[in-house]
């Protein structure tokens, strides 16, 4: 599991460099109304991807079983049945998203935008169409867990849109071009990921030959609460571009994205995680290993927490002066309160959102969290509705963060169920050690900021650099020290032989 989590992270962390050179890029080439006119251009059309039904996860799922039970056959079927399924729900995209278009035409886009805002849009809407059968290839290769291969696909991917979007936009900065790009990125990933999977599993058809409606609806039994929990997934980290849009303006949304595009990536490192546990759930509940599924739980529920504690402090303390060194200095104050509370409740999201979350999926219990993550999306909505008129852009953080919250204690405490596990030896084992160790780093980040007053890029790096080494050194010395499950001082040799 951490070769394959890693590998995720490898992608994740070239996919936070991409992000650090591009936002800026791209903001001084489209203009901040341009950039805001995207962002709400990407959001409308993410609401398109709901059509996907939840077949993605579910599909995962079906495909894991099959693949740990060796049933080419059954297999086989599944993969033509979702095949089937992706063509047809991405035709229906396309249909719908001729609808979003005259809704995306209310929206104050300014005049000189105005056209080439509307060419984007139809272009994105054909991208996530599309898009949808750009998902089978990631689930084939997910269910035999093939995430390093994968990992490698996907970092070509993110260099070539680094390449594209610098060159492109160098020589014509337009909405369109921006939506031109993606499209390509995702033409080149389908293709590579359809040549590793005929190398690695020749026995696998990728086809509609096999199409049976009675696997569609063992899928859709799962897919339906999957859908559910993407609704609510949208909700809450989709519409607050949208809401910011029609009470504020579109030049306000950059502001809040700045902020929040720290948070994506950050998820994107933990959500590594879940792609992974996931369908281990799913093999480890077919094969009966329901101690291991525990210790799967709580081990990496306190990586998890771990690796967010360490960037989530940087974020809190230092993460607005970075903003005013990366965008500008006009950011710092308004885009650095966004982050600030988004994290906080983060702390407490991102380890059950990582860990928690994919077990229940993989267990085939996906009730309470997408009903509950539905409701979290549902409270985001109307807080940020009702608090962005008299707080701004820190309303509609706000109306973020208190349902991250309230979602991730519900999970937490449904997963400890399913796994007979009481949810105090969760906490025992996971929260204590972490949040002390967490102590004296947050000490060291405010020293920075309040001693030093860093506010240079070499200042913000040192600063950081510190952080890891006193993170490092506490982690290995007192965080893991004598852990049951990863004791890292006895996998050093110098630290084993000293405590010997």
């Amino acid at each position: 599991m951490l070769k394959s989590i890693g590998s995720n992270w490898v992608v994740t962390a070239l996919m936070i460099v991409v992000l650090y050179l591009l936002t800026p890029f791209t903001i001084h080439k489209l203009g901040v109304d341009g950039y805001g006119t995207w962002v709400l251009i990407a959001s409308m059309n993410g609401y398109l991807g709901l059509l996907v039904l939840g077949v993605p996860m579910a599909s995962v799922r079906y495909f894991a079983q099959h693949a740990a039970n060796k049933d080419a056959h059954s297999l086989n079927e599944a993969i033509s049945s979702c095949t089937g399924l992706y063509l047809l729900l991405g035709l229906i995209a396309l249909v719908i998203g001729l609808g979003l278009y005259a809704v995306f035409t209310l929206y104050g886009i300014p005049t000189p935008r105005a056209s080439d805002a509307r060419v984007a849009f139809a272009i994105m809407a054909l991208f996530v169409a599309s898009g949808f059968i750009g998902l089978l290839p990631d689930g084939i290769l997910a269910a035999h867990g093939d995430f390093v291969p994968r990992n490698m696909v996907r970092l070509a991917s993110v260099v070539l849109r680094l390449v594209l979007t610098v060159g492109l936009l160098t020589l014509q900065a337009s909405l369109t071009m921006l939506a031109l790009i993606q499209l390509a990125c995702l033409a080149f990933d389908f293709i590579l990921c359809v040549l590793l999977i005929r190398h690695r599993h020749p026995e696998i058809r990728l086809g509609i030959r096999g199409f049976d409606w009675a696997v569609v609806r063992k899928i859709f039994s799962f897919s339906l609460f999957v859908l559910v929990l993407n609704a609510g997934s949208r909700l809450s980290f989709e519409t607050d571009s949208l809401v910011i849009g029609a009470f504020m303006n579109v030049s306000s949304i950059p502001h809040f994205t700045v902020a929040n595009s720290f948070i994506v990536y950050l998820m994107e490192f933990i959500v590594a995680i879940a792609a992974v546990v996931m369908p281990a759930a799913t093999r480890m509940q077919t094969q009966g290993k329901t101690a291991d599924l525990r210790e799967i739980f709580l081990k990496w529920s306190k990586i998890a927490l771990s690796v967010t504690i360490m960037a989530g402090l940087f974020l809190i303390v230092l993460g607005p002066r970075f903003i005013a060194w990366w965008v500008g200095p006009q950011f710092e104050h308004s885009a650095g309160q966004v982050l600030q509370i988004l994290m906080v409740s983060y702390l407490i999201f991102l380890p059950v959102r990582g860990v928690a979350l994919p077990i229940l999926m993989g267990l085939g219990k996906p009730h309470l969290p997408t009903i509950g993550f539905l409701a979290a999306g549902l409270l985001n909505l109307g807080l940020s509705i009702l608090l962005v008129h008299p707080l701004g852009l820190v309303g509609v953080a706000l109306g973020t963060a208190i349902p991250n919250v309230l979602f991730a204690a519900v999970v937490l405490v449904q997963a400890c169920r399913e796994l007979q596990l009481p949810v105090t030896e969760y906490l025992r084992y996971v929260v204590p050690r972490a949040v002390l160790g967490g102590v004296p780093v947050l000490g060291l980040l405010l020293w920075f900021k309040l001693g030093v007053d860093v506010r240079s890029l070499a200042g913000l790096v040192v600063a950081g650099v510190a952080m890891v080494v006193l993170f490092g050194l506490l982690w290995v010395l007192f965080v893991y020290r004598n852990d049951r499950y990863v004791d890292v001082r006895g996998r050093i040799p110098l630290l084993r032989a000293g405590r010997a």
